[in-house]
């Protein structure tokens, strides 16, 4: 016989792999046209079973943002904590921060979500979540650099809403329209904005 945490296990188990194939399938059909049966289809299970783990389809959603969100907030924090120069681990958020390629899942993900939010309030909380978590982020390297000498700043949390703003726009453009903006050029943007905002010169981060 099992025991209650082996059945425990077995469920959380159960329930990543519904979360990773809802991530799937809404990168492909998007987060309004994505169904349950799309996704029971996915892992090769029952409705039933999916309404087991999850009552409705917004719950299963909103637990895949969440879970998304979780793994981003930890490696954001990785990086904030990481070794090295403030310059230095400022310039990894900034890359962190920006699509790898037009293809960039994750903005891909976020950027659907941000059109879903519009309308679905626990969507809309789970952005503005992931938003407090970047200007956080932003913000606690800029002022871990001023308190080190290394940059100038009086307004750590102004500049971090300036520059996320900032990258969100460009990223934005560069996922819809990379033949008008590329990805080296959105990294010099973000690093020339960066740059301005501590006192450095551009060529500090990239050096």
């Amino acid at each position: 016989m099992r025991s209650a945490s082996s059945r425990a296990e077995q469920a959380d188990q159960r329930r990543a792999e519904l979360l990773a194939a809802t991530r799937r399938v809404v990168l492909e059909k998007g987060l309004a046209n994505t169904r349950i049966a799309d996704i029971a289809k996915a892992v090769n299970v029952s409705g039933g079973l999916i309404h087991y783990h999850f009552a409705t389809k917004d719950e299963l959603i909103t637990a895949m943002l969440r879970a998304t969100l979780d793994v981003e907030s930890a490696r954001l924090e990785e990086i904030v904590r990481g070794p090295g120069t403030a310059v230095r681990r400022f310039d990894r958020v900034l890359d962190y921060y920006i699509p790898q390629s037009r293809a960039d899942q994750s903005w891909l993900l976020w950027l659907d979500a941000w059109n879903t939010a519009l309308r679905e309030p626990a969507v809309n909380e789970i952005v503005l979540e992931l938003e407090a978590t970047w200007l956080r982020a932003i913000e606690r390297v800029i002022t871990e650099g001023v308190a080190a000498g290394e940059f100038t700043c009086d307004d750590p949390a102004g500049a971090a809403e300036r520059l996320d703003a900032m990258l969100d726009g460009l990223a934005i453009r560069y996922t819809l329209h990379p033949d008008v903006l590329t990805q080296e050029r959105l990294l010099a943007h973000a690093r020339t904005a960066a740059a301005r905002e501590v006192g450095l010169s551009p060529e500090a981060f990239s050096a």
